[in-house]
Order: structure tokens, then C-alpha cells, then sequence
């Protein structure tokens, strides 16, 4: 059954390769339930209540995405966007009951702009040397976020960067990554799964992980949150830039994500288009929209479901069962508690390893696609934000185009991408520039 339901033998996988995927996938990305509650929690939210949420909005958008898309994408409240919708209710631009509604509505623009297509002409607009950028800088973000669970290196205001000091904790996560690095020479099936395990197994036998308390209990006081959204009071003109902007990093977050881990998993056809993106993208937006409903921030596809794909997950088997593992969460989120982050880093570290490969599809012989790309990578990393690398890289590759006398090189959606670009840009900027006129008024 599970062969014809998801066409096992035809993506050359296997029941057993699809269940190892979604569990390393589960935990790369069980960070969420944690870190969401703390994240959200100076906005007044019900930090139990929102451990729940997290669990069970997670679970819901990545099943549907396995049964409905038959792809090994995994979807959560995206990071970043739940920084963001922390800072709109803590800079006192709405309370979190409005910020819900604000979520909502970005998703159902979201939703609108799937529906007609815009949002699959934007992917396939996106020239091949771009996109494999993208998959560049991601795996570079990714290696950093990696690097800094490790505790390996740090943010420095003065050099960017700085390397972190040797000590325990770091020392069992690299011996976690050396584990998969062996492993993934021999070509072991699950080498990353392994890595996570040993790592926690050296921690715990090390005294650095507790043992497991009791099963948590299930009274999630889920109404303090569920169904709590104000969409009405997000409908005013003025919150119009902060809806827009949470549509845009959304949506180019996803895209990003998804051409990226797509490609990965070997889902582009005869036409080199990614089959199924459009239900992909429908998808990312209405977990968008049942997450506000439910009572959390924008729920986006992704990019640790790449750890999944690199250990041989190819079809929505994959999704199920990270999110079944999400659904158990609920009742085991003590055990699930007890791997630490540093035994998970190696993982990403790894999977932003094997996506910096696609950097040998650049051309470095094409210089107007070579600049853009090099941006894109580079601020990715550096910002932090998928979406702020994205709209640079894509503005640079437009405007290069214009004064090389190469306007037919640009497609006629590439033109809406960079007004959203620089839309986005300048609101993002005015935001803060307001917000640092208000401290100094202050």
C-alpha cells in the first residue's frame, strides 16, 4: 500500500529509508517546540499553551503536505517570522490577539497569490544559476545556525564572527559530527540519525543531559490561545506594511526552502519544473492561516526537512512521519527535551555541507549571473534572512541585466520580483528607521 500510496520504488526508496528520514528530520527541527513558547512568550502568550500549538500545528501542516503534495517537506512556525511577530506586539504596534490576525491575512494574500499562479511564475522566473545560489546560501545559513548550537562560534559586533571556546559540551558534538562524516564516507544509511544519537548518549553518560521527568501533562490550556485571533483588528491601513512584510519574507522563505530541498530530492521533471510546487506553495499557505487560527506565527515549509532528504527521503511517507513524531511530542516532550542542541548541530552542519555542493552549478564565466548569485549567498548568511538575501540578489541580478543591455534576459515576472524586492526593503528599513526615532523621542 505504502508503495502505490506514495510511489516508493519509483523514487527508489524504501519504507524503512523514509521512516530514518523523518525521524532525522523531527529532530533537527524539535528545537521549534521550545524555542517557539520562548520566543513568543514576552507577548503575553500562554507559554504551556503554546507548547501544544507548536506540537500540534506542526503535526497538521506536515502530514497534509505528505498525503496531498507526496513530498518529504516538513512545516513549523518559521524562525525569524516568529521574531518578528514578537517584535510587532512588544513595540506596542498591536497586541498578539491582532498580530494573529495580521498572520492570517498575509497567509490568505499567500493563499491568493498561489491560487492565480503568481507564486509558481515567481520560482520559474528565477534563472537556474540563481537558484542554485540560493541552495548555496541557505546551506551556508544553515552551517552557521549549526555552528552555533555547537557553540562553536558566536555573533561578534566588532568582527562578525568569533570562534567559541572548546569546551565539553562542544567536544561531544564534534565527536557527533566526526561520527557522520565516517559514516557518511562508508555511505551508511541514517549517518546523521546515528551522529544525533551518539552525541546524546555520550552527553547523558557524561552527566550533561537529565534524565527524562515524568509524561507531561495534557492539559495544554489550549483556549487561552486557540481561536483567539482578531482579524478585523489587523484590517486597518496602517498595519497594511507589517502584513506585507510578513508575506514577503513567508514567501520568498518558502520559495527559497522549497526549490532548495525540491531539488534535493530530485522532484524536477522532464522540464526541469519542480512537480507539485504549486500545491506546495497552496499548502505553506494555508498552514500560515490554520496556524493563526490555532494561535501561532506564520508556519512555513522547512529548510532542516533537508536533513530528511540527505539521509534518502523522497516522498510524503517522510512528512508523516515527522509529523506523527510531532503529534507523540505532546505526550514525551521531556524525552524529546533531553537531546541537547549541540548533539543536533552536527547534523546541520552537515546538511549545509552537502547543499554548498550546488555551488558547482554557478557559472563563473556569466558575470551578470555570477555578482547576483555571490549577494545572494553571501546575505543570506550574513542577514540571517533568507528573504533579505533573496530580494538583494535579485534587485542586483535585474539591475546588472539593465545597464549590460541585457533587458531579454529578464522575464516580465522577474519585474514584479524586484518591485516586491524593493517594496520590502524600503518598508523594512522605514520600520526601523521609525522605531529608532521612537527611542530617541523616548
Amino acid at each position: 500500500m505504502g508503495n502505490s500510496l506514495f510511489h516508493l520504488k519509483q523514487k527508489q526508496t524504501s519504507v524503512r529509508i523514509e521512516i530514518v528520514a523523518g525521524l532525522t528530520t523531527f529532530l533537527t527541527m524539535a528545537y521549534i517546540i521550545f524555542a517557539q513558547p520562548n520566543i513568543l512568550g514576552p507577548t503575553g502568550m500562554d507559554k504551556n499553551a503554546l507548547i501544544g500549538v507548536t506540537c500540534i500545528v506542526s503535526a497538521i501542516a506536515t502530514i497534509i503536505t505528505g498525503v496531498f503534495a507526496n513530498a518529504p517537506i516538513a512545516m513549523a512556525p518559521g524562525m525569524g517570522l516568529n521574531a518578528f511577530f514578537t517584535y510587532l506586539v512588544v513595540s506596542g504596534k498591536m497586541d498578539w490577539q491582532t498580530a494573529l490576525g495580521a498572520v492570517f491575512l498575509s497567509g490568505l494574500l499567500f493563499l491568493l497569490l498561489t491560487l492565480l499562479g503568481l507564486r509558481k511564475r515567481l520560482v520559474e522566473a528565477i534563472p537556474a544559476g540563481l537558484v542554485s545560489a540560493i541552495s548555496v546560501g541557505i546551506g551556508l545559513f544553515i552551517m552557521f545556525i549549526g555552528l552555533g548550537n555547537l557553540g562553536l562560534v558566536f555573533r561578534d559586533e566588532q568582527t562578525l564572527f568569533r570562534l567559541g571556546d572548546l569546551g565539553p559540551t562542544v567536544l561531544i558534538g564534534l565527536c557527533g559530527l566526526a561520527v557522520m562524516i565516517v559514516l557518511e564516507l562508508f555511505k551508511v544509511a541514517g549517518s546523521l540519525l546515528i551522529g544525533i544519537a551518539f552525541a546524546t548518549i555520550i552527553a547523558a553518560i557524561s552527566g550533561y543531559v537529565g534524565k527524562p521527568e515524568a509524561l507531561v501533562s495534557l492539559n495544554w490550556n489550549l483556549g487561552k490561545i486557540v481561536f483567539k485571533l482578531d482579524i478585523v483588528g489587523a484590517m486597518k491601513w496602517g498595519l497594511f506594511g507589517n502584513i506585507f512584510t510578513l508575506m514577503f519574507i513567508d514567501m520568498f522563505d518558502s520559495i527559497g526552502t522549497l526549490v532548495a530541498c525540491c531539488d534535493k530530492a530530485k522532484m524536477r521533471n522532464e522540464n526541469n519544473q519542480i512537480k507539485g510546487l504549486d500545491r506546495l506553495l497552496g499548502i505553506d499557505a494555508l498552514a500560515t492561516m490554520i496556524g493563526a487560527l490555532m494561535g501561532t506565527s506564520t508556519t512555513t515549509a522547512y529548510i532542516e526537512s533537508a536533513a530528511g532528504i540527505e539521509q534518502g527521503g523522497r516522498t510524503g511517507l517522510t512528512s508523516i512521519v515527522t509529523g506523527a513524531f510531532f503529534l507523540l511530542a505532546t505526550l514525551f516532550v521531556p524525552i524529546v527535551r533531553i537531546v541537547p542542541p549541540y548533539a543536533t548541530a552536527p547534523a546541520q552542519i552537515m546538511v549545509g555541507i552537502f547543499m554548498i555542493k550546488e555551488f558547482r552549478k554557478i557559472s563563473f564565466s556569466k558575470v551578470d549571473e555570477l555578482i547576483p548569485a555571490l549577494i545572494i549567498m553571501v546575505m543570506i548568511a550574513v542577514s540571517y534572512r533568507i528573504s533579505t538575501g533573496l530580494a538583494l540578489g535579485f534587485i542586483a541580478f535585474t539591475f546588472i541585466k539593465i545597464i549590460s543591455g541585457k533587458l531579454r534576459d529578464v522575464k516580465p515576472v522577474m519585474w514584479v520580483i524586484v518591485i516586491l524586492s524593493i517594496l520590502f526593503l524600503t518598508l523594512d528599513r522605514f520600520s526601523c528607521m521609525i522605531d529608532c526615532l521612537k527611542t530617541l523621542i523616548d
